[in-house]
């Protein structure tokens, strides 16, 4: 099991990236983020490795690690993956729903209603992706919560270069429906919704966008 303090860089960049204070691009040098986190720079080097394990940061010999930037064609078989794996994740859903589990999506919808109608960009799309996580959460399948969590921060890596204004609201009234679909135990519908929905969330980026980057110390402030 990794050490604490290596799981905790682990998770503060991670966190970093999906809510966008991290930059695709973004150089992550050592010796800052050690001096950062008040550690050395070998727990630094884990956590970085376990990172590009995950797709995350880039990892390049004689230059160091960078936040990833992901190519179209990986964006788009991400977004495929993505699709395989959460239209047959709702089939189950339905097929287990509780009135728990329901209660439990609309506390989050709730949540990202509040992040979206605010203006919150970073905590929005934050919250957006973690609707997804928490579907797979609810199901009580362990492994599929773990794939899906490293999806949606690819993802949110994705959006933050390519995604277009007022995607978000979308969304977010997406999740909407498909919670309806679920409590009435309408499958079909459900899965129609989830496909749907991701690929609308995919058609809403815009390949050709420049993407601006951030330093790390203000990332992390």
């Amino acid at each position: 099991m990794d050490s604490t303090p290596t799981r905790q860089i682990v998770e503060a960049l991670t966190r970093a990236v999906v809510e966008h204070r991290l930059q695709p691009g973004t150089k992550l040098a050592e010796q800052k983020l050690a001096d950062h986190f008040g550690v050395s720079r070998t727990l630094v080097r884990q956590a970085l490795f376990q990172l590009a394990q995950r797709h995350l940061i880039t990892l390049e010999p004689a230059r160091g690690a960078f936040v990833a930037a992901p190519t179209v064609e990986e964006a788009r078989q991400v977004f495929q993956v993505r699709r395989m794996l959460e239209t047959q994740m709702v089939r189950e859903f339905v097929r287990t729903v509780t009135p728990a589990k329901v209660k439990a999506l609309r506390e989050h919808i709730a949540q990202e209603k509040n992040a979206v109608d605010t203006y919150d960009t970073s905590s929005g799309v934050d919250v957006l992706g973690d609707f997804h996580v928490r579907m797979a959460e609810l199901t009580g399948n362990e492994v599929l919560a773990h794939v899906l969590r490293d999806l949606v921060a690819r993802s949110s890596l994705i959006t933050l270069m390519y995604q277009r204004a007022g995607a978000a609201q979308h969304s977010q009234e997406e999740h909407v429906e498909l919670v309806k679909a679920i409590a009435a135990k309408d499958e079909k519908r459900a899965v129609k919704l989830m496909e749907d929905h991701l690929l609308h969330v995919e058609e809403s980026l815009a390949f050709d966008r420049t993407v601006p980057s951030h330093d790390i110390a203000l990332a992390l402030a």
